[in-house]
């Protein structure tokens, strides 16, 4: 579960020192919300703190499991919000137990 969640950690790093394209769609994080939830049927679906050296920010990815699409994407302190990535195929993996500590 640890490996996973900083394969995930480093994945999304990854994304957001190398802003896309989509990073100047940006707007208040309500109507960004709105518009994932209502066009593209995703919720939220992981998420955390980014603590960034000027300002500390929130990175979301959205998912959809109904539609397969995803969305990444970046929040300031002021509530701003701007898309750093999208896709389709989305896949959830379920963690599985760790067996390697139980004693046979």
């Amino acid at each position: 579960m640890l490996k996973r969640l900083i394969a995930l950690g480093l994945g999304l790093g990854a994304m957001i020192t190398a802003l896309p394209a989509h990073a100047e769609d940006c707007a208040s994080r309500d109507l960004v919300t709105a518009r994932l939830t209502d066009e593209f049927s995703e919720q939220l679906t992981a998420g955390g703190l980014q603590d960034a050296s000027d300002a500390a920010s929130i990175v979301e990815v959205w998912a959809s499991p109904e539609t397969g699409t995803f969305t990444v994407m970046l929040t300031d302190a002021q509530g701003v919000s701007c898309i750093l990535a999208t896709g389709t195929d989305w896949i959830e993996r379920k963690a599985t137990a760790d067996l390697t500590d139980i004693a046979s």
